[in-house]
């Protein structure tokens, strides 16, 4: 086995047998070339340190570039040992042989999102890995009519008592990481964490990422009234990520609730509440707003990129790819989430 490289201990947990597949990217074809290849520490930090081609010959990697973290595309600059010259470089595609972490979620408010999530997480790891796989998943969907009905009577400790025990419950199941598959229920957050000893993956945290990516410090925030009023979301949002968030005046908030409980919970997508959410969009885009946060999981059902010039940073879809980059991440920490 190759030593490690500089910097890194010789009995590095972060050590991984990778299967590599060269791909012409811009024509979207596979090459007949497959390599196994010695990688230290999946952030790429380190670079491949060689692999044999299946003719006997031998490249060496002098650098590794990651270039689509969550496909595992990197390009490779290597040299050809035995002719001596460099070689171009060239795109990869990386699979890991190592499994997959069993991503824990708590669903069921309501369950048309839930079925979002489910759907995603695992088109993610099949684009990612391939074949037939799919994710590892422990699920607890909760029934929300009581849910519900402790949200509306301001019972926040029932509630949150009551998800903290479904994710105990996730944990003990097998669960190696935890997800909240709603955002307004992360009012509870905190009650859910201490109840597990599993990483959490705060919703939040995954959308504070994506908007720092694109470069944003003001955003509107869409949601269930109570994530658009209370501070437990738009505080998290500005302490923790320094992003400013707008939320719609009163009459907006009403709409917008209204629209999510009688209409998306329960499986309606009306175009004459996504026209409404279009003006309630523009209305924010009016007071200064960069981009727009689709503050609850069911908000994706009615509205999409295309209702809006703004960019759209969707809750859903954004916290099932930190999951899945998490589950096949040798690093479980979410980071500052």
């Amino acid at each position: 086995m190759p030593l490690a490289p500089e910097g890194c201990a010789d009995e590095c947990e972060d050590l991984r047998i990778g299967v590599v597949e060269r791909h012409d990217f811009k024509r979207r074809s596979k090459l007949q070339q497959r390599s196994s290849v010695l990688f230290c520490c999946a952030a790429l930090r380190y670079p491949v340190l060689q692999f044999g081609e299946r003719n006997g010959g031998e490249l060496h990697v002098v650098r590794a570039e990651r270039l689509d973290r969550l496909n595992n595309r990197v390009r490779l600059s290597v040299v050809d040992v035995n002719a001596g010259v460099g070689v171009e470089q060239i795109h990869y595609r990386l699979s890991w042989r190592h499994e997959m972490k069993t991503i824990g979620m708590i669903g069921g408010m309501s369950w048309e999102s839930t079925a979002l999530y489910y759907r995603r997480i695992n088109e993610l790891v099949r684009e990612r890995l391939g074949g037939l796989h799919s994710a590892p998943i422990v699920l607890y969907s909760v029934d929300f009519q009581p849910i519900e009905a402790l949200q509306r009577s301001g019972d926040w400790r029932r509630a949150g008592a009551e998800l903290a025990a479904a994710a105990g419950a996730v944990e003990r199941a097998g669960a190696e990481l935890l997800l909240l598959c709603t955002n307004t229920m992360h009012k509870v957050a905190p009650e859910i964490e201490q109840a597990v000893s599993i990483p959490f993956l705060h919703i939040a945290g995954a959308a504070a990422a994506a908007i720092r990516e694109a470069g944003l410090r003001r955003v509107g925030l869409l949601g269930t009234r109570f994530t658009m009023e209370q501070p437990f979301y738009a505080e998290r949002l500005g302490a923790r990520h320094g992003i400013e968030v707008i939320v719609p005046g009163e009459e907006d908030r009403t709409l917008v609730d209204r629209v999510i409980f009688e209409e998306l919970c329960r499986g309606e997508c009306n175009d004459a509440s996504r026209a409404a959410y279009r003006e309630v969009i523009a209305r924010l885009e009016q007071r200064g707003a960069e981009g727009i946060v689709l503050g609850c999981t069911e908000i994706t059902l009615l509205i999409k990129q295309a209702d809006a010039e703004l960019p759209l940073f969707d809750t859903t879809d954004l916290h099932a790819e930190r999951a899945v980059e998490l589950a096949l991440s040798p690093d479980l920490s979410p980071g500052r989430a």
